[in-house]
C-alpha cells in the first residue's frame, strides 16, 4: 500500500526507527566493534551521531557506555547524553526498544543500575536476538558482579542466536565468561572456543577460555590459546592490555617472573593510561609480584601519582581499591588514610553504589591500609569480613 512505513531492521536483527541506510550502516558497525571490544567503537558512534543527531538511542548508548568508563567527568557527559535521548524521544517514531535503552540511561544516571539491567532485559524479552542489548547488560551485571545474573540473562535468549545469525559468536563469548563465573569451567572452554569459531575477532570469548585456563591451573594452554588467537585481540581497544594481563598471570603461575615483568613495562603499562581497569591490571598484577617476592623495583611510583588524582572518584569500589594498591605499594600511608576516610564517607549515602560501599567495599579499603601498614593482624581480620561479598564490587 503506498505510503506504509517500511520497519528497518539492524544486525541484531531489531527493528530500528533509522531510515538513512547510511546512518543504519553506522550503527550497525557500531555495534559489531562493541561486541569485539574494538578501538573504532566510539568513532563509529560519532559518525551515527553526525548522520543521525536525532537517534535518541545512539545518545542512551553514549550514556551507558561513558558510565561503563567508571570515571567521575564522564558522568557528567552520560547525564548530557541520557538528557539529549530524553530531548529526542519527544518526536515520536522511536521504538518500544529505543524507549527502554533511553529509560535504562537515565536509570543508571540516577544511581540505579539494577533498573537499568531490567529495562534493557525487557528489551531483550521482546526481542531475543537482540545480541547488543544481550552484550550491555552482560556488561552492567559484571561490573555489578552478578555473575549468576550474568548466566541468567545470556541462557535466557542464547537459543534466539542460532547457527545462522550473524552475531553468534559474540553471544557464545557472554555465554563462555557468564559459565566460567559460575565455575562451570568445561562447559565454558568448550563454548568459548565455539564462540572464536564463529566470531574470530570474539576478545570476550577469549578472554572467557584464559579465565578457565587460570582457575584450572593448565597455563601453558592458555598462553598458547592467547599467542594462538591475535586477531581475536589485536583490534581491540584498551581491552587488549587485559589479555596481555592474563598472559602475566599465567606466566606468574610458571614462574617465569621475568617474562611478567616484560609484559607489565612492553605490554601492560607500555601506556600509561589512568583508566580503571588499565590500572587495575597494572595494580594488581604488580601485588602478585610482590607477594611472590618479586622486587618490582620504582613501578608503583607512577602508578600512586596516577591514584592520587583519581582517589576522589567514588564511581566503581572495584576501582577505589586497586587505587589503594597503589598507595600503600608506594607507602603512601596519609593520601591511603584520606581515601579510606572518603570511602567511609561516602558508605553513608544512599542507592545502590552506597551500599556496596558500606560492604564489603569499607572493610576492604580498611583491610587494604592496615596491610599498607604492616598491621596484618587487622588486615587479616578486616579483609575476611569483607571477604564473603567480594563478587559484588
Amino acid at each position: 500500500m503506498a505510503g506504509t512505513l517500511i520497519m528497518q531492521f539492524d544486525i541484531c536483527r531489531s527493528p530500528i526507527s533509522l531510515t538513512s541506510p547510511n546512518a543504519l550502516n553506522h550503527w550497525d558497525q557500531m555495534v559489531l566493534a562493541f561486541l569485539a571490544h574494538g578501538s573504532q567503537a566510539p568513532v563509529h558512534l560519532k559518525n551515527l551521531l553526525d548522520a543521525a543527531p536525532d537517534f535518541a538511542m545512539a545518545h542512551a548508548a553514549k550514556s551507558l557506555f561513558s558510565m561503563m568508563m567508571g570515571r567521575r567527568e564522564l558522568v557528567e557527559v552520560a547525564a548530557a547524553a541520557s538528557a539529549d535521548a530524553q530531548r529526542y524521544l519527544l518526536a515520536g517514531g522511536a521504538t518500544r526498544r529505543e524507549h527502554l535503552w533511553c529509560e535504562a540511561a537515565a536509570a543508571w544516571i540516577n544511581g540505579r543500575p539494577t533498573v537499568a539491567i531490567n529495562r534493557l532485559e525487557e528489551a531483550m524479552q521482546r526481542n531475543p536476538a537482540d545480541t547488543l542489548t544481550l552484550k550491555v547488560v552482560h556488561a552492567i551485571r559484571f561490573i555489578l558482579g552478578d555473575n549468576f545474573g550474568m548466566r541468567h540473562s545470556v541462557e535466557a535468549v542464547i537459543d534466539a542466536h542460532g547457527m545462522d545469525h550473524p552475531l553468534r559468536g559474540y553471544a557464545l563469548g557472554c555465554h563462555a565468561f557468564a559459565l566460567e563465573e559460575t565455575g562451570c569451567y568445561d562447559e565454558a572452554e568448550r563454548v568459548g572456543l565455539d564462540a572464536l569459531h564463529f566470531a574470530t575477532d570474539d576478545a570476550w570469548g577469549l578472554h572467557a577460555v584464559a579465565h578457565v585456563y587460570d582457575m584450572t591451573h593448565r597455563p601453558r594452554a592458555g598462553i598458547a590459546v592467547i599467542e594462538s588467537n591475535g586477531c581475536a585481540w589485536a583490534h581491540c581497544n584498551n581491552f587488549r592490555f587485559h589479555v596481555w594481563w592474563h598472559k602475566a598471570l599465567l606466566h606468574l603461575d610458571e614462574g617465569e617472573y621475568d617474562v611478567v615483568l616484560n609484559l607489565y613495562d612492553e605490554k601492560i603499562r607500555a601506556e600509561k593510561t589512568d583508566d580503571y581497569r588499565d590500572f587495575s591490571n597494572a595494580s594488581s598484577l604488580l601485588m602478585r609480584l610482590e607477594l611472590e617476592g618479586v622486587d618490582v623495583g620504582d613501578r608503583w611510583t607512577e602508578l600512586a601519582d596516577l591514584a592520587e588524582t583519581r582517589s576522589d572518584d567514588g564511581c566503581l569500589v572495584f576501582a577505589d581499591l586497586h587505587y589503594m594498591l597503589a598507595l600503600i605499594g608506594d607507602d603512601r600511608d596519609d593520601a591511603a588514610a584520606r581515601m579510606t576516610s572518603r570511602i567511609a564517607r561516602d558508605a553513608g549515602g544512599l542507592g545502590e553504589m552506597a551500599a556496596v560501599t558500606r560492604d564489603p567495599g569499607q572493610a576492604a579499603a580498611q583491610g587494604l591500609t592496615a596491610f599498607g601498614e604492616a598491621r596484618f593482624g587487622d588486615a587479616f581480620q578486616m579483609l575476611n569480613a569483607a571477604r564473603p561479598r567480594f563478587q559484588v564490587m
